[in-house]
């Protein structure tokens, strides 16, 4: 909020929350509606597959990554994120996890190409199958969502990369849950791995 904005009140009605609320579902419901299952489904088994897993994001599409993250090692598996102090080199036979809704982000972009010089495998969600980071990927979800800098309001009337945000988040946890069905381990075992020390 802007200086001149905060000394002002702002009409914000309980029927705007309620219009905004519906618009936000809207959107997510269509664009969920139109991912591609079996670009899912390679996602899923890549994870299943590999060794460690390594996530990488930049922003708010980072932030969902570390939900996806922590919800894979609640599976068992060994999984580090991008950037932090105690996360390892990524190796061969290693899966990247990488999303940036341009696919031209510029971190992402070289943490893939670092993961295949060193043929780990790379999966991918992105709004262009044909950027740069799709291109070294070894699965690419697309989510057909408005890119951050489209501010037309064609593909969605939300700010930015919102809804590539939000379906972002519903596909890793159908990534996920899938896992989890697959592998059948009671809530309560996961729940022993869970953090201790909040």
């Amino acid at each position: 909020m802007s200086v001149e904005t905060a000394t002002r009140e702002l009409p914000v009605t309980s029927e705007g929350i309620v219009e905004n609320l519906a618009l936000i579902q809207q959107e997510i419901t269509t664009t969920a509606d139109a991912l591609n299952r079996e670009e899912l489904a390679a996602v899923a088994r890549l994870v299943g597959e590999s060794r460690r897993v390594f996530v990488v994001g930049a922003g708010r599409s980072g932030l969902v990554l570390r939900m996806a993250a922590m919800r894979l090692m609640h599976l068992g598996l060994e999984v580090h994120v991008a950037g932090d102090t105690t996360t390892p080199a990524i190796r061969s036979g290693d899966l990247l996890v990488a999303a940036s809704g341009s696919g031209t982000t510029s971190g992402v972009v070289k943490a893939a190409s670092t993961a295949a010089a060193v043929g780990a495998r790379i999966a991918v969600y992105t709004t262009d199958s044909e950027s740069p980071l799709a291109a070294r990927a070894d699965a690419v979800v697309v989510i057909p969502a408005a890119r951050k800098t489209d501010h037309g309001g064609t593909v969605s009337r939300q700010y930015s990369g919102s809804l590539f945000e939000q379906v972002l988040f519903l596909a890793s946890e159908a990534v996920f849950q899938s896992l989890w069905d697959a592998d059948g381990t009671p809530a309560e075992d996961l729940w022993l791995r869970h953090a201790n020390l909040e």
